[in-house]
C-alpha cells in the first residue's frame, strides 16, 4: 500500500477516536465567521491529523487551518486536503453521519483518498492511480493497517441500467436545483428514489452501488469533496463540474466548490 495512503489511514483512524470521545460528552458549539460550527472535536481531530500529515513535508489545507495565500499555494505541486469533521452538523445532532476526510491532491486531481466514519467504524480508502477503492468495517479505531487490509472489501459501483434511479440529497440542505433535477429524472420516465446522507458518504453510496447518483446544487468547499471524489474516481465514478463540465479541480486560488454531478461514466 501506498505509503502517504497508510499515513492518512493511521491519521483518520486517530481522528476519529478523538471525535467520539468528545461526542460523548457534553461539548460547546462556537460558530466561526461564516456562521459554520465548530466544536471541540473539530480541533482535536485537525491537531491529530497534522501531527500526522506534517512530518511527510506536504503542505495541508484544511479546514480548520489557517487558509495560506495562493501566491504561496499555487506552486504546490503535491497538497493534502483535509477536513477533520465532515458534517459538524450531523455531529452536533448525534447521528452518526460525520466522517473525517483526507486526500492527497496533484496537479489538482485527487489521487488518494480516506473517509472514515467514527460513528460506525466504517473506513473507505482509495489510490486513484491503481483504481482501486475499499470498504473497511472495524471492530476498533485503534487497529492496524495490516488488520485494515485484512477486513478490507473491494468497492463497486451499480452495474445494472434499471428505470429506477437512486438519488442522493443532503439531509441537512437540499436546493431547489436539486429538485429540479429530480424533476427532470421523473419526465424522462424514471422511478427516483430519495438516499438521504449527510457529509461525505453520499460520495460513498454511489462509490459502493447503493445510489446512482448526486448531483450537488449548493455550496461545498475542497475539503468536503477531494476525498470522496479519490474514491470515486477509483471505480471509475465522475465527480463533474456544473461550470466547466470537467471534473473537480483542487488547490483553485477560490476554495469553494462549482455546483457538480457525481455519477458513472
Amino acid at each position: 500500500m501506498n505509503e502517504n495512503l497508510q499515513i492518512a489511514i493511521v491519521a483518520s483512524l486517530e481522528a476519529g477516536k478523538a471525535i467520539m470521545q468528545v461526542c460523548n460528552t457534553a461539548f460547546d458549539v462556537e460558530y466561526k465567521d461564516d456562521k459554520s460550527p465548530l466544536t471541540e472535536a473539530d480541533k482535536r481531530a485537525n491537531d491529530i491529523i497534522n501531527s500526522y500529515l506534517i512530518p511527510t513535508l506536504i503542505p495541508i489545507i484544511s479546514e480548520e487551518n489557517k487558509q495560506i495565500d495562493y501566491d504561496v499555494r499555487k506552486n504546490w505541486k503535491t497538497c493534502w486536503i483535509v477536513d477533520p469533521v465532515d458534517g459538524t452538523k450531523e455531529f452536533i445532532k448525534r447521528n452518526g453521519e460525520f466522517t473525517v476526510n483526507i486526500a492527497l491532491v496533484t496537479d489538482g486531481k485527487p489521487i488518494l483518498g480516506v473517509i472514515y466514519v467514527p460513528a460506525t467504524k466504517f473506513l473507505y480508502f482509495a489510490d486513484v492511480n491503481l483504481k482501486k477503492a475499499y470498504k473497511t468495517e472495524l471492530d476498533v479505531h485503534d487497529t492496524t493497517i495490516k488488520e485494515v487490509l485484512a477486513k478490507s472489501k473491494p468497492l463497486s459501483p451499480k452495474s445494472e441500467n434499471s428505470n429506477i434511479v437512486q438519488v442522493v440529497a443532503s439531509r441537512s440542505h437540499i436546493s431547489q436545483e436539486t429538485l429540479d433535477y429530480i424533476k427532470m429524472l421523473k419526465a424522462k420516465g424514471k422511478d427516483v428514489e430519495i438516499v438521504s446522507k449527510g457529509s461525505s458518504l453520499k460520495f460513498c453510496l454511489v462509490a459502493e452501488g447503493k445510489a446512482d447518483v448526486y448531483p450537488r446544487y449548493a455550496p461545498t468547499m475542497e475539503w468536503d469533496t477531494a476525498a470522496g471524489q479519490a474514491i470515486c474516481n477509483a471505480v471509475g465514478i465522475n465527480v463533474i463540474s456544473k461550470q466547466t463540465n470537467k471534473p473537480l479541480f483542487y488547490n483553485k486560488e477560490n476554495l469553494l466548490n462549482p455546483w457538480f454531478l457525481v455519477a458513472k461514466q
